[in-house]
């Protein structure tokens, strides 16, 4: 096993306690944030001059007071605040993530109030945040609605459902609607049998070979693609 892979073996699995301090003051979410941004660094690993990958999967662990809190705060508004924030900090310091981000809240009986820990866990899946324009024909970029997604699976499905990788609020779109394939003559879009039909520079297709600069149009929704570094 070479250098490279042995050091995004290390990246895949999970990391160990990141975060830990106790507070002299009620817990805050501000210092949630710290804690994410703390695992984000020390576990960034280096894989080219141009890549440095930084986990995506934190678990919070909290005791049962402060656990409490979060419930107060609201958990999915909590969370939706800390991944976005992970996503500025992950911009801010170039780092990639190799799948989407989660944040899970676990209630711990045996941590005292006002301590938390981090664990930090870098997960491959098929689409992550772009938070830099560090497209390649591996790992080419979307833009959509402004949220620009970095491919990071071989295959990217988009549609209304919940179960897509990428899942669009459009009612002109099926709930599985267009399938992004890369392989190593390109990426493939293919239309999954939808009833509103994919577009690919205006016309309906049903798979095509992308290339730099395309857009796909599906329903109302209009996917800006490309492959190189902008």
């Amino acid at each position: 096993m070479g250098t490279f892979e042995r050091i995004e073996k290390s990246v895949e699995n999970a990391v160990d306690n990141l975060f830990s301090r106790a507070f002299r003051s009620s817990l805050k979410p501000v210092e949630l944030a710290t804690g994410i941004k703390k695992a984000m660094d020390e576990r960034a690993t280096v894989m080219s001059s141009s890549r440095t990958i930084a986990p995506n999967i934190f678990q919070i662990s909290l005791s049962v007071h402060d656990y409490e809190k979060i419930n107060e705060w609201g958990e999915y508004e909590l969370s939706t605040e800390l991944a976005a924030i992970a996503k500025d900090h992950a911009q801010d310091q170039r780092y990639t993530f190799l799948g989407p981000i989660s944040i899970e809240f676990l209630e711990n009986e045996t941590l005292p109030k006002g301590k938390i820990t981090v664990k930090g866990t870098s997960r491959r899946g098929a689409v992550a945040p772009a938070v830099i324009a560090q497209a390649s024909a591996q790992n080419p970029i979307l833009d959509i609605n402004g949220e620009r997604y970095l491919l990071t699976g071989t295959i990217t499905v988009i549609g209304r459902g919940s179960a897509c990788d990428i899942t669009l609020d459009d009612n002109g779109i099926s709930r599985r609607h267009l399938e992004l394939k890369i392989t190593p003559n390109g990426v493939i879009a293919t239309d999954l049998n939808t009833t509103n039909g994919t577009f690919v520079e205006g016309h309906r297709i049903s798979a095509a070979t992308l290339v730099d600069g395309n857009t796909i149009t599906i329903g109302h929704t209009k996917i800006m693609f490309w492959s190189t570094p902008e």
